[in-house]
Parts: C-alpha cells; sequence; structure tokens
C-alpha cells in the first residue's frame, strides 16, 4: 500500500531514528501501550483479542491475560490496578495474579450499538473515554470523563470513532480525533473543574494519508499520533502542524507511547483487522509492536486514574 504525504509540508529527518518490530504479535487490533514506571513494564491490548499484555522493555518475558471482553482502552490506577473501557462498560482490571479480575463499574450507552474505545487519564486523576459506532459510521458515540467517585460524565457527543485523547503538556488543552470522519480537535481544558470547552480544529489529516489513531505528547508539547492506514507517525505542534515524519513497515499503526526507563522509546502497536490477506502477504510485521528510538524526544510519565474502591 503506497503512501504518500503532502510534500508541501516539512519533515525534520534524522539519520539516528530507527524502527523495530520488536514484537511480532500479531494482534488483530494492537492498542494502548502504557509504560508503567513503577514496575518497569509494558502494558498493551489486543483489542478484538480480548488480551492483556505485559512485558519488558525490549519485549522480554512477555505475559498475558484473557478477558471475556472486547478492550476499548485501559489506563493505569494509583491502587495498581488497571481502569478499563470495555465493549460492556467502564470496568477495574486486576492482573496481579494469574488470572485476570474483572470488576465491572457501569455502562454509560446501554442498549446503544457502541462500545468504549480509546481512553486516557488526566493529572487530576480522572479517566476520559470515547465511545465509537459498531458500524464506523453512525455519529451515535461520545466523549465521558469518568471521576474518581466512578459517576461518568457525557462531554461531547455526535462522535462517529473516538481516538486520538492526549493532553497539552500545560494540561489547558485536550486533544481528540474522530478518526472515521479525519476530524482532530482541540479542547480548551480545565485541569481543576475537569471542564473542557471552544472545540476547534487541530491537526487536517485530510492533507496526509491515514487518521489520527491513538495518540500522546511529549516533554516539549507536540503531539504524537499513529497515522492508521498511513503507515507512520506523525509529530506535530501544539498549533497542529506537522514536524516529522516516522516510516513504519506497515500500514496500520493504531497508537504510540513514550516508554522505557528514561521515556525515550516510542512504542507503536499496530493491527491486522483491517488488512486483506493479499496485505498481510506484503507486511509480515503488521500486528506486531514497534520501538522506535533515536528521535530526541522524551514522553511524559503516564498519569493514573485515583480511584480506589472497586
Amino acid at each position: 500500500m503506497d503512501r504518500q504525504v503532502d510534500q508541501k509540508s516539512p519533515i525534520a529527518a534524522s539519520d539516528e531514528v530507527q524502527v523495530d518490530c520488536i514484537w511480532p504479535g500479531p494482534t488483530r487490533l494492537g492498542e494502548c501501550p502504557i509504560w508503567d514506571d513503577r514496575r518497569g513494564r509494558l502494558l498493551l491490548i489486543d483489542s478484538e483479542g480480548k488480551a492483556i499484555w505485559e512485558m519488558g522493555p525490549k519485549a522480554q518475558d512477555a505475559r498475558v491475560w484473557q478477558v471475556s471482553d472486547v478492550i476499548g482502552s485501559i489506563g493505569l490506577c494509583e491502587d495498581d490496578r488497571l481502569i478499563a473501557g470495555l465493549a460492556s462498560g467502564f470496568a477495574f482490571i486486576d492482573i496481579s495474579g494469574a488470572e485476570a479480575k474483572v470488576t465491572h463499574i457501569g455502562n454509560p450507552e446501554p442498549g446503544l450499538p457502541t462500545r468504549l474505545n480509546d481512553g486516557k487519564a488526566d493529572r487530576a486523576g480522572r479517566y476520559w473515554c470515547g465511545s465509537m459506532s459498531l458500524d464506523f459510521k453512525t455519529p451515535a458515540a461520545s466523549l465521558y470523563r469518568l471521576d474518581t467517585d466512578l459517576r461518568w460524565h457525557r462531554m461531547d457527543a455526535g462522535i462517529t470513532v473516538s481516538n486520538g485523547i492526549a493532553f497539552s503538556r500545560d494540561d489547558r488543552a485536550l486533544y481528540f480525533s474522530n478518526s472515521r470522519l479525519d476530524q482532530s480537535f482541540r479542547y480548551d481544558f480545565d485541569l481543576v473543574t475537569g471542564r473542557i470547552s471552544n472545540r476547534r480544529p487541530f491537526v487536517d489529516t485530510t492533507a496526509y494519508d491515514g487518521r489520527i489513531d491513538g495518540a500522546c505528547v511529549d516533554t516539549d508539547g507536540n503531539y504524537w499520533g499513529a497515522l492508521f492506514e498511513g503507515g507512520a507517525v506523525g509529530c506535530f505542534s501544539p498549533e497542529g502542524k506537522l514536524l516529522r515524519l516516522v516510516r513504519l513497515p506497515v500500514s496500520c499503526p493504531t497508537m504510540c507511547a513514550f516508554g522505557g526507563p528514561d521515556l525515550a522509546t516510542l512504542y507503536v502497536t499496530s493491527a491486522t483487522f483491517a488488512m486483506t490477506p493479499e496485505q498481510l502477504d506484503q507486511e509480515p510485521q503488521a500486528g506486531g509492536l514497534f520501538a522506535i528510538s533515536g528521535l530526541g524526544a522524551r514522553g511524559l510519565p503516564e498519569p493514573r486514574f485515583a480511584a480506589g474502591g472497586g
């Protein structure tokens, strides 16, 4: 699948950047790489495979836990459990033992043709999670904020597929992607109250191949987004300008996150579910986990959901 980028956009290149597939998977829908700084381990999920993986920074000593539900996203908790957006709603997941223990919190969209998808904790300890329409077409999905008292609030609606959730370094902006419609937004964000306002366009993804799936922010405040069906990860300024593009040997990267002991490695998950048999033959590393080094960028520690009960 040949991918081109608008050549009018400046792209910074570096001979030091190295892209390695460090774990072959393959996942059907790899998502949510998260660096657990307390344990020095990397977490990720296979959303459609209903699996949570944990491994070392070079993908060594991998362990897996199966759950009975499709997993849209996971986040770290202060009590060392995981917070998750499942097809059946919000839940805690304890992976401290041989088997995953799921404690359901509640479903914000019962009876709708949707499920929870992309999610991220903010630095006040809340969990933000958006849903997606199962047909990838109907604007029936919403963006939610799950507070530490385990009550959720609908923050925006009319969404098709929620992706790209990340917070600016100064906690004054929330980034969001309505990915199937090639829409990328920036909201004003109040960390103290948890309110968002003034939604406006952020990255014009129609200028590039692919659309923003999962994303993160680095210590310079730049926004890194996996370009699904674009075969790359893009780095964008806080104003939405493309700064650099890192090519990958797969068409469908899904989410990126900085990790490793120094938070200088960009981990990128990928997917196979949308690919034809011919594409899979051409991309033998599809569904794998990639580590990008030599970027000269570092990530921020992953915030934790602050609810203590379950």
